[in-house]
């Protein structure tokens, strides 16, 4: 049985240049030979997120957050954490303050690591212009790693606080806990 034949169940004949069962069509096209087709489902996407370059493998280094803007990060967040701290205290003969000021210590603390988990950012590192990231992909932590590096700054507190200067002459700028959760805190602007 051939295409062309009059007993072809498909109707058409088959052109080699259109696809099988592709009725011919006026204007119809076919892209030229040598143009890669567009990525759709299924291929891998390029790691990166928006301020962070490609990864070691494709010759771009990121650019490291310094210690001052890791520090002045820090203090941003302990000044946002002073208000409701405040109400905490004034409210010791007031139940109903402290109340209010434990509320909302425990809610801004759960409010900034969700920020810092999906976003990279805490208030402190967007008035910084400095981001977390997975330093293998550049994408964010995600809230649960976000949580366990926390955790792990404990690390930095030990041997006499040596993890929180550790970037200041560390080649990837990480503290401790930076290293065992593999995160770095990169530039934005």
């Amino acid at each position: 049985m051939s295409f062309g034949a009059p007993n072809n169940p498909y109707g058409q004949p088959q052109d080699p240049q259109q696809g099988y069962g592709q009725p011919q069509q006026p204007g119809y096209q076919q892209a030229p030979q040598g143009v890669p087709p567009q990525q759709g489902y299924g291929y891998p996407q390029q790691p990166g997120y928006p301020g962070y370059p490609q990864q070691a493998g494709y010759g771009v280094q990121p650019s490291y957050a310094n210690w001052g803007q890791r520090f002045l990060g820090t203090l941003v967040d302990g000044l946002v954490f002073l208000v409701p701290y405040i109400l905490v205290i004034v409210g010791k003969n007031n139940a109903a303050l402290m109340g209010v000021g434990a509320i909302a210590l425990i809610a801004l603390a759960i409010w900034q690591l969700i920020q810092e988990g999906r976003t990279g950012q805490t208030v402190g590192k967007k008035a910084m212009g400095i981001r977390l990231v997975k330093e293998a992909t550049g994408e964010p932590l995600g809230v649960g790693m976000a949580f366990v590096r926390r955790l792990a700054h404990f690390l930095d507190s030990l041997a006499c606080y040596l993890g929180w200067l550790w970037p200041a002459w560390d080649s990837k700028r990480q503290t401790f806990a930076d290293k065992v959760c593999g995160s770095i805190v990169i530039r934005t602007k």
